[in-house]
């Protein structure tokens, strides 16, 4: 993100902070070429009038018609439930859309919405999306984006696990530390920075603390807390993508599946497989397998170093909904698909893409913004968006994007 764009950022969001309390804060901005403020507006600037009419009215007195970026804080939907920006744009030329949060009243994807329409537009870093959720907290806690809805999601936070653990190993640090910190490699130069220890001795503690924070959630996992439970053919959604990519039977290929959670996705699709490796940072969960497909190897490791497995090895690499996690290097994890796979093997890996509303039993997209209790309905696709660039660079062809009820599948081939 250049510095320009996040000052622009910024500064809508401050144009925001101007509109009325009793109402959903917004703020728009639209810039020149040569960076600078075309005009600017808020919602409830103007009594009875939307932000996009403000706007619009604006640019009319101005007598312009195109700028090079827009920056809006919040999706917005109008009365009609049609989006105020996917009118903005089809009557100004814009070359940069940059949007921060999806409004608060969506629970499903539209087809006019620009963010997923669109192509190439740019999220607000997670530091000031937090920063929009707190001008608009009211309504977004409200809403069915709210973890709220799923109390397994909500009482379950990777990052409080992280923080309890390494407290019980004498590494005080609290949720907000870990959230400022979600990489590996960051957190434990935290450790030697705040505790003056080696970092041999900090690698050792946020592995182990990740590993017992997965454990607690993942180890027992039951699919009736997962979106999964609206989606009773997840599995068959799986064998489509695999047989899109292979025209080998799946037991007849050697599988490396990395991230096993409680075992039971694997259990679902792996049952029949001989030639099957599970890998995993927690040790509950690979038990789980283990004690279910006897023939099958485990090893407890990350996604992030295979070390104790071959190169050239594997026919087929499997992790479903595991580079979304928490602390998840990406880069790092598809470096070493590509290194344990064979030269055209195949690799499946899924974002997972909803929250199940236990009570309605329906799934809202997206992904939790981190240290919040929020989905954002756009992270997933754009968490899917970045994968397929990591899986490019690390060496695989042919990256294609498939996007499934509960989850967004990418396949590629090991070049």
């Amino acid at each position: 993100m250049s510095p320009n764009s996040t000052r622009w950022m910024k500064h809508v969001i401050g144009v925001a902070q101007r509109a009325p309390q009793s109402g959903l804060r917004v703020g728009v901005a639209l810039v020149s070429e040569s960076n600078e403020l075309i005009c600017s507006a808020f919602e409830g600037e103007a009594p009875g009038a939307s932000w996009y009419r403000t706007l619009r009215g604006r640019m009319q007195e101005l007598g312009t018609s195109s700028a090079q970026s827009v920056y809006l804080t919040v999706n917005t939907l109008s009365a009609d439930r049609s989006f105020e920006l996917a009118e903005l744009l089809k009557e100004v030329h814009v070359d940069r859309v940059y949007i921060g949060l999806p409004d608060p009243a969506l629970t499903s994807y539209l087809d006019d919405d620009p963010v997923t329409a669109r192509g190439h537009v740019h999220r607000f870093p997670d530091d000031l999306q937090r920063e929009i959720l707190e001008q608009n907290r009211d309504f977004y806690a409200a809403s069915e984006q709210n973890i709220e809805c799923n109390p397994h999601y909500s009482a379950h936070r990777i990052s409080e696990a992280v923080s309890t653990q390494l407290g019980s190993r004498g590494f005080a640090l609290s949720r907000s530390d870990v959230n400022a910190n979600r990489g590996r490699g960051a957190l434990a130069s935290l450790l030697c920075q705040r505790y003056g220890i080696e970092s041999e001795e900090a690698d050792r503690a946020v592995n182990g603390a990740l590993s017992e924070a997965f454990d607690a959630k993942y180890g027992s996992y039951d699919y009736a807390f997962d979106a999964r439970a609206a989606n009773p053919g997840w599995a068959d959604d799986f064998m489509s993508i695999y047989r899109s990519s292979s025209a080998r039977s799946l037991s007849a290929v050697n599988i490396l599946n990395v991230g096993v959670g409680a075992g039971v996705e694997a259990a679902a699709l792996f049952s029949d497989c001989p030639q099957i490796t599970f890998v995993d940072i927690a040790e509950r969960g690979l038990a789980n397998i283990g004690g279910r497909i006897p023939s099958s190897r485990t090893v407890v490791s990350s996604a992030e170093n295979l070390s104790a497995l071959p190169e050239d090895s594997f026919d087929l690499y499997v992790s479903l909904r595991t580079y979304n996690s928490s602390f998840f290097d990406t880069s790092a994890a598809a470096s070493e698909a590509h290194r344990v796979l064979k030269s055209g093997a195949a690799i499946i890996v899924s974002v997972a893409n909803g929250f199940l509303y236990t009570q309605r039993g329906c799934v809202i997209p997206g992904l939790i913004i981190p240290g919040t209790e929020f989905v954002d309905l756009y992270r997933g696709m754009d968490t899917a968006n970045l994968i397929g660039a990591e899986l490019d660079r690390a060496g695989f062809k042919d990256v294609r994007m498939s996007p499934k009820i509960t989850e967004i599948y990418l396949t590629a081939v090991a070049a």
